[in-house]
């Protein structure tokens, strides 16, 4: 996992996709759900972490932008 779309493809697999017209929110909520499945036992440490990764250099990129 090297990407956002490759966090979205994960996402995706377990049936979510997140569109709500905000990149912020939406970086914020893949996030969430990936928290939510990693708690759950659905995805793996390393996904959980590469993940995370990925989203939180995406959120501060938009926050770059956005300054």
């Amino acid at each position: 996992m090297r990407t956002l779309y490759d966090v979205q493809q994960l996402l995706k697999r377990f049936g979510i996709i997140i569109y709500l017209g905000d990149r912020i929110a939406d970086l914020e909520l893949m996030e969430w759900e990936l928290k939510e499945m990693y708690q759950s036992n659905m995805i793996d440490i390393m996904d959980y972490q590469k993940a995370r990764l990925i989203i939180r250099n995406e959120i501060q990129k938009e926050k770059d932008k956005r300054n």
